[in-house]
């Protein structure tokens, strides 16, 4: 991707900076987490069982813990750390739990955690073709983003997306099968297609009318399933929607008396 300045009808292309170190990116994430993500900071270098976490942080919307590594070289394997970290969080979910409650001003129960919507995330300023092949199962809970800073003090942030065709993780066999069979039987990677197996044809289609709708306001609204429901979101959702049996409920998201609705519906 090239970013440019514009002076009049001039393009001036911004000059990519390097992080001298990884460390930067994990300064840069960790002091604008909840702008960047909407997770809540945890921990900065969370140790358990002589593992370092580089950023443990907190999903409010979905109750879960989020790992969060940051990488400034290209030669590792998210698919080994990953899955190990998150092995790592389902064995001891209580050492998390006690880090949670010890750093924040309220307290949760291992019960009120959703372990099922865990994942690991890692940042870096470029992936390989390889990282990103071997990441790319829709039912994986390890996410890559990518991050650059340029000249002026731009900094991107970019998620790489998983593929429509992606395939399950279950479905490949390989010496990590143990401990992935582990992970993936606790850790659930909600997706559309998983959301709405088990609906009848009717009420998929009024769903995918209104999906079109919803993403035609903005390109900048994208599509991310929850548990309970799917969200449409920017920084925020805007609008949520459970598929029911035969109707769709939609939350729009929005302060009452806010809503312009020239209708009254």
């Amino acid at each position: 991707m090239h970013l440019f300045t514009k002076h009049e009808n001039n393009l001036k292309a911004l000059e990519e900076k390097n992080f001298k170190l990884e460390k930067d990116i994990q300064n840069i994430f960790e002091a604008n987490l909840e702008i960047l993500t909407g997770w809540k900071f945890i921990k900065s270098e969370f140790t358990i069982k002589a593992n370092r976490i580089d950023t443990l942080a907190y999903d409010t919307e979905n109750n879960s813990f989020i790992i969060i590594e940051y990488k400034k070289e290209r030669h590792f394997s998210v698919v080994d750390q990953g899955v190990s970290y998150l092995n790592l969080m389902l064995e001891y979910k209580a050492d998390f739990i006690i880090e949670y409650n010890e750093s924040q001003n309220e307290s949760i129960k291992r019960a009120d955690t959703d372990w099922s919507q865990s994942k690991v995330v890692f940042v870096s300023p470029a992936f390989t073709d390889f990282q990103k092949q071997a990441s790319n199962f829709k039912d994986l809970p390890i996410e890559l983003w990518e991050i650059k800073q340029y000249e002026n003090g731009t900094v991107l942030i970019n998620p790489i997306k998983k593929s429509k065709a992606a395939p399950n993780i279950r479905e490949v066999k390989s010496e990590q099968n143990s401990a992935i069979n582990k992970v993936t039987k606790e850790v659930t990677v909600y997706t559309e297609e998983l959301y709405l197996s088990s609906k009848n044809d009717t009420v998929i289609e009024l769903y995918e009318d209104f999906r079109r709708a919803i993403l035609n306001l903005s390109s900048e609204i994208e599509v991310h399933p929850k548990k309970w429901y799917i969200a449409f979101k920017t920084k925020t959702n805007i609008v949520d929607i459970e598929v029911q049996a035969n109707t769709l409920k939609i939350w729009i998201n929005l302060k009452k008396g806010q809503l312009d609705d020239p209708k009254i519906l």
